[in-house]
């Protein structure tokens, strides 16, 4: 996997027009706060504030409630403020929030950053649930946008701790991972980054590097036990921020040196990401296209996978490209070409797919895409030239081996010419 250098200046400034003005929500878990690693995030987060990303901070506090409970020897009745918080625990956790905050706001200062803790956030208790009084426990109210929005055009990072503010403007428990959702919609945010202790969301026993929201909402709603205990309420989280409009959500290790920066400037990331539909797409080729096409399939010419393709021959012939993008970036390629005197047959070609992204089956829905294509616009049947990728048409994609005289003769003749002995595959579009 290609992890991008943080001192690969390149490649991050291709991303800046891309994220500059933006708003990104990180929410850091107490345990990332209190890791050796915390000061190098810092210095992160000083990065993408210096391109123009506009940042708010959330934290947690369950760590450290945790050990001050301990400390003191005082019962607690929650730690991550999903369940009951009675007195003696939000005391605790305001003394834990205080203590949390005050650190960053050292470690912003010294990376020479303005920032304030914000009382943005009002709550009402969230009452009694399945007959249990939740006591000083809080849902979000109401956010004051306006007094985030202002602090961050005034080029200051607003610092949300998970207290919220009641009526009576009494402190309430609120958990941080709801409040960074809530924070998102409210802001119109781009982006959640959810820095944890671990790699990512882990299902299956495996950590998922991305999950579109639907799946990952049935995933919930009807297979909870595959995923992991700790990826639960990011996930859930994560369903709720996109399903309010954020379009993305990303779930990552904030032990792992530069990887905040990996996940941001670099097409694979280090963790997990959960992306809404318009995330994933594909789409027509236009001629801004053609140098990344051409730096996408020039590993696959050198193989002879494809044929030879120079610049000037994919510009000429952009009009057959469809790519496909992850958080527009193409990582994919095909070409679907009509043959005039041949109306009803279609011919694919180009599929090229870069290596991180293989065993996704990105291949197959390009694949689909382009038939689907054909069909609608004209053709019945859909042919496919192939060296090594044979197998990939015939066992995931439908097609079927046939003889080179299926071929117009326009195409059999350059075919031949080709000396490349390609096999001809054929699929009825149905």
């Amino acid at each position: 996997m290609d992890i991008l250098k943080p001192t690969d200046l390149r490649g991050i400034l291709k991303y800046v027009p891309r994220f500059q003005g933006q708003i990104f929500v990180i929410a850091v878990d107490g345990s990332i706060v209190a890791d050796e690693n915390f000061g190098n995030i810092l210095v992160d987060i000083a990065v993408l504030r210096s391109l123009g990303i506009r940042l708010v901070l959330v934290h947690g506090i369950s760590q450290q409630l945790q050990e001050l409970a301990t400390l003191r020897g005082v019962p607690i009745t929650n730690a991550d403020g999903t369940g009951p918080t009675d007195a003696a625990t939000l005391d605790l956790g305001i003394r834990a929030s205080s203590r949390i905050s005050h650190q960053i706001l050292e470690g912003l200062t010294q990376n020479s950053m303005k920032a304030v803790i914000t009382n943005a956030v009002r709550a009402l208790p969230v009452g009694i649930i399945k007959g249990l009084d939740q006591q000083f426990t809080g849902r979000v109210e109401r956010i004051d946008k306006e007094l985030i929005k202002e602090l961050i055009a005034q080029q200051i990072v607003p610092l949300v701790s998970p207290l919220a503010f009641g009526p009576d403007g009494r402190s309430l428990r609120v958990n941080s991972d709801l409040l960074a959702a809530e924070l998102a919609e409210a802001l119109n945010a781009t982006k959640i980054i959810f820095l944890t202790p671990h790699a990512g969301l882990e299902i299956d026993g495996e950590v998922r590097r991305e999950i579109a929201v639907d799946a990952l909402r049935t995933l919930l709603a009807e297979k909870p036990g595959s995923l992991s205990e700790p990826s639960l309420s990011k996930a859930a989280h994560a369903v709720k921020a996109i399903e309010t409009g954020t379009p993305r959500v990303h779930v990552l290790d904030g032990r792992i040196f530069d990887g905040l920066l990996n996940e941001i400037f670099s097409n694979d990331g280090v963790g997990t990401l959960v992306y809404g539909n318009e995330y994933q797409q594909i789409r027509r080729a236009t001629k801004r296209d053609v140098r990344t096409i051409h730096h996408l399939i020039r590993n696959a010419v050198r193989r002879e996978e494809l044929v030879q393709r120079n610049q000037k021959d994919i510009e000429k012939n952009i009009d057959l490209f469809y790519v496909f993008e992850v958080d527009e970036n193409i990582i994919a390629v095909v070409t679907l070409y009509f043959y005039p005197e041949h109306p009803q047959l279609a011919e694919l070609g180009s599929l090229y797919v870069m290596p991180f992204y293989h065993n996704r089956g990105i291949g197959k829905k390009m694949v689909e895409y382009a038939c689907l294509q054909a069909k609608e616009r004209g053709a019945s049947e859909v042919i496919a030239l192939s060296t090594q990728n044979f197998g990939f048409f015939t066992n995931s994609c439908g097609f079927e081996e046939t003889t080179k005289d299926i071929l117009p003769d326009t195409r059999l003749k350059s075919y031949e010419e080709s000396g490349r002995n390609a096999k001809v595959l054929r699929k009825p579009l149905t």
